[in-house]
C-alpha cells in the first residue's frame, strides 16, 4: 500500500464531519497499556514509519484514487482537506510528532509518543493516521521487548554459571522467524527488534532494516548451519557422510541438525563414537541442533550425552562446560516460558549456560498482536479556536483499564523512574518527549548502536 490516504480504517474517512466545529488542533498520544506481557516496553519502530510514509508527500493521483474508491464503499471523502494538503504542504501531512528516543525502555501507561495537527483546518488529521502509526510501533516494539525478556532470563542464568557471562549473552538468542512471519516488511521489522537485544539472526530483512532506517553496518551475524533436506538427501544409510561433509566443507562454528532419524544414536554413535576425532581435530565448534522431542528434556540430554563422549572442565563458578568443539543449539519449542524451564534445566543438572544457545521463530515474531502489549492511540486535548486547551479523555464504566490520560501530555524522569505527567503542570525542559518530526522533516535520527545501548540500560 502506497496511497497513504488509503493506508487507515474506512470509517476514519468520515472523522473530518464528527470534531466540533470550534475544533483546531487534536492531540493524541500512543502508550502500552497496564495488563500486557510486561510492565515495561522497549519503543522501536517510529523512524522507519516516518521515512518509509510520511516523508512520502501525498499526490493528487492519491487524491483521485482514494475519492473513486470511498465513492463506491460507502464513505464520505474530504477532497477539500487533501487538495490543500497538496496546495498548501506540499502533499506533506501537516503533522508535528514528539517522542521518546527510541530504544527507551518505557513502563507502561508511559507516552512513547504524541502527535498533533500543525494546520487548524485539520484537526481530524491527528487520529487518521492512528492506524498506520500505531501498527509501526507496536510489531517492533512488542518484539524487541519479549527479546529483551528472554535476555533477561538467560543473563541471570549466566551470571550464575559462567565466567564469562557479558561475552556470551549477545549470541544465546538466535533468530529463525523470517519464515513464520506475516511479510517480508515483518520479518524486516521484527528481525531488526530483537537485534536491539542480540547479535544472532538468519533475518537478513532485519539486517538490511538496521542498516536502511538506523545506520548499522552490520547488526548480525550467522554461521553456516545444516537443515533437514541437506542432511536427508544423503539418505539415512549415509547420515554419517552428510555429518563428515559439513566438518570438511567448513572452518570454525557450524551448526548440523541431528534429528533426521534418531537424534540419540547422531549423537552417540556418530558424533561422540565415528567422528569425535574429527570433531576434535577441528579449529572450531560443532553445534548439534536437537529439532524434535519434549523442547525442554530433549536439549539437555543432548548436553550430557556430549559430555559423555567429549568432556570438558568444571569452571570457576563450579558449572560444567562441554569441550570447547561442541556446542547445543535448541530451537524447536521455544517460548518465554520454555527458554526459562530450560535454563533452570540445565543449570539443575549442573552445567553452565554456556553450553547452549536458543533460538526462535514465529513464537518471536509471529506469535505476537497489538493486545501483547495493550497498545493504544488516543487523543487526549483539543485546542479551540481562541487557542484554549481542552482535556479529552475516556473512562469506560465497564473497563477501567481502558480509561485514557487527558490533557497535552509531558513524560519525565521521576526517582529514576520514567512517568507521564501534565504538559502544563512540567517545566519544557523536563519534558523528554522531543520533536522528531514535523511537516514532512525528520527533526532527529536514531542510531542503532544508540537504541542498543538504551535497550540495554543505557541512560536515555
Amino acid at each position: 500500500m502506497t496511497n497513504l490516504i488509503l493506508t487507515t480504517d474506512s470509517y476514519k474517512h468520515s472523522h473530518f464531519l464528527q470534531y466540533p466545529p470550534e475544533a483546531r488542533i487534536i492531540s493524541a498520544y500512543a502508550e502500552a497499556r497496564p495488563g500486557g506481557v510486561a510492565e515495561e516496553a522497549v519503543f522501536l519502530g517510529l523512524q522507519p514509519f516516518l521515512i518509509d510514509y510520511l516523508a512520502k508527500p501525498v499526490t493528487t493521483a492519491d487524491i483521485d484514487e482514494a475519492e473513486a474508491l470511498l465513492a463506491v464503499h460507502g464513505e464520505p471523502f474530504n477532497r477539500t482537506g487533501w487538495e490543500a494538503i497538496v496546495a498548501d504542504h506540499g502533499g506533506f501531512l501537516p503533522l508535528e510528532i514528539t517522542a521518546l528516543p527510541e530504544g527507551t525502555v518505557v513502563p507502561t501507561s508511559v507516552p512513547m509518543l504524541q502527535i498533533r495537527n500543525t494546520d487548524p483546518r485539520m484537526p481530524w488529521l491527528t487520529t487518521f493516521i492512528e492506524t498506520a502509526l500505531l501498527r509501526a510501533i507496536w510489531y517492533p516494539t512488542t518484539v524487541a521487548t519479549i527479546s529483551r525478556q528472554i535476555r533477561e532470563v538467560i543473563a541471570a542464568g549466566l551470571a550464575k554459571t559462567s565466567d564469562d557471562p557479558e561475552g556470551q549473552l549477545p549470541f544465546k538468542l538466535h533468530d529463525f522467524g523470517a519464515r513464520g512471519v506475516s511479510s517480508g516488511e515483518s520479518a524486516a521489522l521484527g528481525g531488526m527488534a530483537h537485534l536491539v537485544n542480540f547479535a544472532g539472526t538468519d533475518t537478513l530483512e532485519g539486517i538490511l532494516a538496521a542498516r536502511r532506517y538506523y545506520g548499522a553496518e552490520m547488526a548480525g551475524f550467522s554461521i553456516p548451519a545444516a537443515e533437514h533436506s541437506t542432511m536427508t538427501s544423503w539418505g539415512k544409510a549415509r547420515e554419517s557422510d552428510a555429518y563428515t561433509n559439513m566438518l570438511e566443507q567448513f572452518d570454525g562454528v557450524l551448526a548440523v541438525v541431528s534429528d533426521s532419524y534418531d537424534l540419540d544414536n547422531a549423537v552417540n554413535a556418530i558424533w561422540g563414537g565415528t567422528l569425535k576425532d574429527r570433531v576434535l581435530a577441528r579449529d572450531g565448534t560443532l553445534v548439534v541442533r536437537p529439532d524434535s522431542g519434549d523442547p525442554v528434556e530433549t536439549p539437555l540430554r543432548t548436553i550430557e550425552a556430549l559430555w559423555r563422549h567429549f568432556g570438558g572442565s568444571v569452571n570457576a563458578k563450579g558449572y560444567r562446560v562441554l569441550d570447547p568443539h561442541v556446542r547445543v543449539i535448541q530451537g524447536d519449542g521455544m517460548t518465554p516460558a520454555t527458554i526459562a524451564q530450560l535454563v533452570d534445566r540445565v543449570i539443575g543438572a549442573g552445567y553452565a549456560i554456556d553450553n547452549i544457545t536458543f533460538g526462535m521463530g514465529g513464537g518471536l515474531l509471529q506469535k505476537v498482536n497489538r493486545d501483547t502489549l495493550r497498545f493504544a492511540l488516543k487523543a487526549n486535548a483539543m485546542q479551540d479556536a481562541d487557542g484554549n486547551w481542552h482535556d479529552v479523555s475516556k473512562r469506560p464504566a465497564t473497563d477501567p483499564s481502558k480509561g485514557s490520560k487527558a490533557g497535552v501530555q509531558a513524560v519525565i524522569m521521576k526517582d529514576g523512574r520514567l512517568i507521564a505527567a501534565r504538559a502544563d503542570a512540567t517545566d519544557s525542559d523536563a519534558d523528554l518527549l522531543q520533536p522528531v518530526w514535523r511537516n514532512g522533516e525528520l527533526l532527529v535520527r536514531n542510531k542503532f548502536d544508540e537504541m542498543q545501548a538504551r535497550a540495554n540500560g543505557g541512560a536515555i
